[in-house]
């Protein structure tokens, strides 16, 4: 356990940040779990309004460092190919 008055401010702080981005990676993997929904369930017009609405958000938590810029890219990147290959199909 922290000894000094510095520590124990840093162990409070980190635990408040520790929870807050457990929170927004929570929220990013809710948008990418709707819209990957909307793809199994074979609704192209359900799935590209998901995937707009969860673009934004993956690059905000990219940007904050809540997730890394690589792995955000990624999601968007399969996302975006299921899409298209659904209009593809469809």
């Amino acid at each position: 356990m922290a000894n000094s008055p510095q520590a124990k401010k840093r162990a409070k702080q980190s635990e408040k940040r520790r929870t807050h981005n457990a929170s927004l990676r929570s929220m990013v993997r809710t948008y990418i779990k709707n819209v990957v929904k909307a793809i199994d369930a074979k609704d192209l017009e359900k799935a590209q309004t998901a995937y707009t609405a969860a673009v934004p958000v993956i690059d905000r938590m990219a940007d904050k460092g809540i997730i890394n810029k690589n792995k955000a890219a990624r999601h968007k990147s399969r996302l975006n190919a299921h899409i298209k290959a659904m209009a593809q199909a469809a």
